[in-house]
């Protein structure tokens, strides 16, 4: 062996010295790849046993955990909020005993329904709900059964703690947290449905939205026509209190309603939201238009006469007058004494067209625009005749919602400037950019000063009972003849009332409405004066000063 051969011992010592820190290296290498994997699945399995669901749990886990925004009114108050419950579930293919198991759970929850309850658990599915919104006893109880496949999934739940007190401006969630009227469905639209589907609202506490709303005039409002349906035994009542500078609606409410935490009958017909997804003739309120029409055509003005002496006929319809003078009549006598061949004769010096137009231009013949879902389309003749002109005058024939009503008045009062109604706060300077003018402060003017008289001296019953001590409003009634079976019914009747305060400079507008009210304290009738006027002056009275109105007393030398 030569003196420099490899397999020299001391070269094989020297070789096998260098490799071993190389092969060591190797195996704290692979040490530190199973430490790391063994931690990864450690700190898995330590996750899915904190979890309250199962680590093989096949249910949604998508838009059921998804949170909602709160919803307040315009000083934080919560109108609707989010809350945990629980909900029972099935593992269908892990259920050993579906007859066991169906009558365990009926010991606990004994209106199960057997046919669909026993179809879901003995079924092939991986995932059935069993039950929505259990209450902690009801959960405590079923885990005490111990059955096999059964689990409990913690889901959002929407929680109104007003109850029904503004439950159509609201609206509803259905069972899986998605909003599908009002408000609510208004919030998903926005947005909220998107973050959801992203998976950016689970788990999250989003920015509360907030309403225009004011709850404490809400609160008054549904306790107004609560009291309304009972008092005059009507079938509806509604009402809206609108700030004339913003278009902010501040409370509406429509009462058969409902309880949006319960709503079993949130469907049925007569809990219709009245104010704005029902169209309805509005009676001699129209004539508001009419005259404000007439005022800012140019052709009339406060000392216009019209001639009221006899009846108008045209075709097959004749028009009277309740309230007839048998003379002519000035322009206010006309809007004082509600004068159906007064509004008629307004209308004709402007024309057709013309009248169709303002009415247009005043938002009262188009769907009107806004945040809430549920807002109905008016109805208008197909073709416009001079009979249709005539009728419409004064408020049969056409159609509107009481909502778009009020918001047409708040333009005549207001200065002349039609604002898109909003359930979102608003400021002056923001209304000021999205107003339209539709008349001159000259009309406007005219049109605050017959409100004014009309409370004061109206006829209908309506002078003393709107009178609201230390506030100046002014108003008009209408009285509307309902259509039954085809015809005009003179005991069956829609009755509105507009109101205004403080009358010489509008702030807000408070409109209300009764649906076949009938005569009390030996009443023989039951006129718009008689009910809907008092409805509205309940309101003001009880939240002008929460509005921040206040009063004002004249003295004797005033």
């Amino acid at each position: 062996m030569s003196r420099n051969s490899p397999f020299r011992p001391e070269f094989h010592n020297a070789i096998m010295t260098q490799r071993r820190p190389r092969a060591q290296n190797r195996i704290l290498i692979v040490m530190a790849c199973f430490i790391g994997i063994f931690s990864v699945i450690s700190g898995r399995l330590v996750f899915y046993g904190m979890k309250d669901d199962p680590v093989d749990y096949t249910g949604p886990t998508g838009s059921v955990l998804a949170s909602r925004p709160d919803i307040v009114d315009r000083h934080g108050a919560v109108l609707a909020t989010d809350i945990n419950s629980v909900s029972l579930y099935a593992e269908p293919r892990k259920i050993i005993d579906p007859d066991e198991a169906f009558e365990l759970l009926s010991t606990v929850l004994p209106d199960l329904n057997f046919e669909q309850t026993y179809a879901r658990l003995k079924g092939n599915a991986g995932f059935a709900w069993l039950r929505r919104g259990l209450t902690p006893k009801h959960k405590n109880q079923i885990m005490a059964l111990g059955i096999p496949g059964i689990g409990f999934r913690t889901e959002k739940s929407r929680f109104y703690p007003g109850g029904p007190t503004a439950a159509h401006i609201l609206g509803l969630v259905n069972i899986d947290n998605q909003g599908i009227a009002g408000m609510e469905k208004y919030i998903d639209g926005q947005g909220l449905t998107d973050l959801r589907d992203v998976g950016l609202a689970h788990g999250r506490k989003l920015a509360p939205v907030k309403l225009s709303i004011d709850l404490r005039v809400q609160h008054v409002v549904r306790d107004v026509l609560v009291n309304a349906i009972e008092r005059y035994r009507a079938i509806a009542a509604g009402a809206v209190v609108l700030d004339a500078r913003t278009g902010e609606i501040l409370a509406m409410g429509s009462v058969p309603d409902f309880d949006p935490n319960n709503p079993f009958n949130a469907l049925e017909k007569d809990r219709l939201n009245r104010m704005s997804a029902g169209v309805y003739e509005m009676g001699s309120t129209i004539k508001t238009f009419t005259t404000a029409m007439a005022l800012d055509s140019g052709k009339a003005d406060l000392n216009s006469t019209f001639d009221a002496t006899r009846p108008i006929t045209i075709g097959r319809q004749t028009v009277h007058d309740f309230h007839g003078k048998r003379r002519v009549l000035t322009l206010p006598e006309v809007f004082l004494f509600s004068s159906n061949i007064g509004s008629a004769k307004e209308a004709d010096i402007v024309g057709i067209e013309g009248h169709r137009e303002f009415l247009v231009r005043l938002g009262l013949l188009d769907r009107m625009q806004t945040e809430l879902p549920e807002v109905a389309r008016p109805t208008e003749p197909k073709v416009w005749k001079k009979v249709h002109s005539i009728t419409i005058s004064f408020g049969h024939g056409m159609a509107t919602t009481p909502l778009q009503t009020a918001v047409g008045a708040a333009a005549l009062l207001n200065g002349g400037m039609l604002i898109a109604p909003t359930f979102l706060p608003r400021t002056i300077e923001e209304a000021q950019t999205i107003a339209k003018r539709v008349v001159s402060k000259r009309t406007s003017d005219d049109l605050r000063y017959l409100y004014r008289l009309n409370a004061q001296k109206g006829t209908g019953g309506s002078a003393s009972r709107t009178q609201v001590p230390g506030y100046r409003v002014g108003g008009k009634t209408g009285t509307a003849e309902k259509v039954i079976n085809g015809r005009y019914s003179k005991d069956v009747r829609f009755n509105t009332f507009i109101a205004a305060f403080p009358i010489e400079n509008p702030e807000y507008i408070v409109l209300t409405i009764i649906d076949e009210p009938k005569p009390v304290d030996g009443q023989v009738a039951a006129g718009a004066g008689l009910n809907a006027a008092p409805m509205a002056a309940e309101i003001i009275r009880r939240s002008a000063n929460i509005l921040g109105v206040l009063p004002v007393f004249e003295t004797a030398a005033d």
